[in-house]
């Protein structure tokens, strides 16, 4: 999946923004606007009415994407395919990749992603992948001696279904089926926004959950304590505002009536909190979110109830959380359960598992695989305790997925956990008997250290396709105040053996690129004996430096006709901030321009000003004024040239830039 982009995953909206409510008339107009279910139709009518084979490509590329967006990765393979052969490029290369990976088709998608790599420049890039295929594979073979078996539940509907919760004699999940609240077709998906359900266990009848808790909105992913008068759930929208973020809600039981939902009191703005988890006694919350302080993606966060107050979120550790997306964690005794999309695994979403040790650390991960993993997404792993362990089944319970065998886009699953015996010990043969060696414990860091791979080759403003490694960098690490420093390979690579309980600091350099650092702590790290070398890795990402080049700054927009610097602007200069930092003897001259709308000696007085604007808002992030010059061009060098009365919002808009 390509999911570096918002997440789109499992038609689900519990982890997004998205818009619904904009009149298209076209298939690009509602691709553009996410309007996926509406894109479908109108694009393959395009599709057929066109004879050029780029419009073809381009085309079936939205299709593809439209597809995999609503949950229908098999029909998006296809188009994939289709958009590929008519020379749209590497990105429906890599789609295709990964659509044949979700297909289970790992053969063709090992071949595929080895030919993604030597098109990309970077064989580097994919290895991961390339490897997680042959663990596929392997998993495959031996599927039907797994300890799990997997049945489809019946209550399932053509719909999305998923997510489900242990509530009394029944579970409450999420749906987007047709007797959803709310009157409004939600665009990105074709179906209704999605409620909270009850399926009764014994007779499989399934009702709304509770018209209080309900709403024209998107609800889901809901959890309750042991007592069952505790619940907290995610909603997508508010009133006043459908595109609003995600947010966390509980409600308390009063008889049989539950409260009117309130969020958590730590929220914070433009962030999106979903995916809750609670303790037995409601006391203990796990969450997913997208906050700007965490690792890449969305992580994994806990909340405590500290007399009647709830603390500060805080993320869980690296043996949990990677720079990809963990999601759906569910709680059983000591034992957490969650889903990765970084780790190595079989297509979208694995379910992996992680318990707590005495010292209240987290274990390294382990990956359920097959038959509980797919290539597919597979997600919201959940142990039913009402049901006794019996023979020899020793767990039971619910996860969600939308492989091939389901009804809908996703589907709810039971499971049942056996006793597989050991295999026989090898005969006896006598030997003199050997003390055990003592376990030796060792935490291992692979390095790399990579440079961006551009489309067009040394124009940095060209789009960055993949990363390659940085052969003769220098890093410079520094533990408990001791430096080192070590040169990468010819694969860019470095090793070393961490220490327990300590932070690292690496600062890496090469004569002609932007140095950059990066951090990595085994503070929290668990030491196992079932795993006593535990291996980590790290990638520093190094930019080439271009002399006298215009490098455009993304996202440094400026309302028509001022020249200060919007608070969308501020993370971009906060980086370039971060940069000059970790590059002390590098000067800099920020340019700035304006549209082609005033008067010529207007607009030169106007670029100016916001070049100037610029470099003051650099000197207050602790950038020395003799490192930075600011130049402003007017409307003499514009980034889309257009007749000045035809330019659209959106090319004036690209034409008030900011460059350095």
């Amino acid at each position: 999946m390509k999911l570096a982009q918002i997440f789109t995953l499992l038609s689900v909206c519990f982890v997004f923004s998205c818009t619904y409510v904009e009149k298209i008339k076209d298939g690009r107009s509602a691709f553009e606007r996410k309007q996926y279910a509406v894109a479908i139709p109108m694009l393959k009518k395009e599709y057929n009415k066109t004879t050029s084979q780029v419009e073809k490509g381009k085309i079936a590329f939205q299709i593809a994407e439209s597809y995999r967006k609503t949950n229908q990765s098999n029909a998006s393979l296809d188009w994939y395919q289709r958009a590929y052969d008519f020379s749209y490029g590497v990105d429906a290369l890599k789609q295709l990749s990964y659509a044949f990976k979700q297909a289970e088709r790992y053969e063709d998608a090992l071949k595929s992603f080895k030919n993604l790599g030597i098109e990309v420049g970077s064989p580097y890039e994919y290895r991961g992948e390339i490897t997680a295929c042959k663990n596929a594979l392997s998993w495959q073979k031996v599927k039907d001696k797994n300890e799990y078996q997997v049945k489809l539940l019946e209550f399932n509907s053509a719909s999305a279904d998923y997510a489900p919760s242990l509530y009394g004699e029944s579970l409450v999940f999420t749906s987007d089926r047709n007797t959803s609240t709310g009157e409004e077709k939600y665009k990105w998906t074709g179906k209704q926004f999605s409620d909270l359900f009850q399926v009764d266990l014994q007779n499989g009848t399934v009702a709304s959950f509770d018209e209080n808790i309900n709403s024209p909105y998107n609800e889901g992913t809901i959890a309750f304590n042991e007592k069952g008068d505790f619940l907290v759930f995610s909603r997508c929208g508010t009133e006043g505002d459908i595109d609003d973020y995600c947010k966390l809600m509980f409600s308390r039981k009063e008889g049989d009536t539950w409260e009117t939902p309130k969020p958590f009191p730590f929220l914070e703005d433009k962030v999106n909190y979903a995916q809750p988890a609670l303790s037995p006694d409601g006391k203990k919350l796990y969450f997913v979110s997208n906050h700007p302080d965490g690792w890449g993606g969305y992580d994994i966060y806990e909340s405590e109830n500290k007399n009647g107050e709830w603390t500060a979120p805080k993320m869980l550790g690296r043996s949990i959380n990677t720079e990809g997306d963990e999601m759906f964690p569910t709680l059983d005794k000591d034992t957490l359960y969650f889903s990765s999309n970084k780790r190595s695994g079989m297509g979208g979403l694995d379910i992996f598992k992680s318990y707590k040790l005495r010292n209240n650390q987290w274990a390294p991960a382990q990956n359920l695989k097959a038959p509980l993993n797919s290539g597919g997404d597979d997600f919201h792993y959940v142990v039913n305790r009402t049901v006794e362990p019996s023979g020899k089944t020793l767990q039971v319970g619910y996860f969600s997925s939308n492989r091939d065998s389901g009804v809908g886009l996703d589907d709810i699953y039971s499971f049942e956990k056996r006793y597989i015996p050991p295999p026989p010990p090898p005969p006896r043969k006598d030997t003199v008997k050997v003390e055990p060696k003592p376990i030796v414990y060792k935490f291992i860091l692979e390095g790399y250290v990579l440079e961006k791979v551009y489309e067009i080759e040394n124009n940095p403003n060209s789009r960055v396709l993949a990363r390659k490694p940085l052969a003769n960098a220098r890093v410079q690490i520094n533990a408990k105040g001791k430096p080192q420093t070590i040169t990468t390979d010819e694969e860019g690579f470095f090793t070393i053996e961490m220490q327990a309980d300590t932070d690292y600091n690496f600062f890496a350099s090469k004569d002609g690129y932007l140095a950059n650092d990066t951090r990595f702590s085994t503070k929290g790290i668990a030491l196992i004996k079932e795993q006593p070398i535990q291996k980590y890795t790290v990638e520093i990402v190094l930019d080439k430096i271009f002399k006298n080049q215009e490098i455009v700054l993304d996202d440094i927009y400026y309302d028509f006709d001022k020249s200060d610097i919007r608070e969308d602007a501020q993370p971009t200069l906060n980086a370039l901030a971060a940069t000059l930092s970790k590059n002390p003897t590098i000067n800099i001259q920020l340019s700035s321009h304006t549209d082609c709308r005033g008067r010529d000696a207007y607009n030169e007085t106007l670029s100016q000003k916001r070049a100037q604007s610029a470099v003051d808002y650099l000197i207050t992030r602790g950038i020395a004024s003799e490192r930075l010059t600011a130049k402003g061009y007017g409307e003499t060098l514009p980034a889309v040239t257009c007749s000045c009365s035809k330019c659209s919002e959106e090319e004036h808009q690209a034409n008030r830039r900011t460059t350095f």
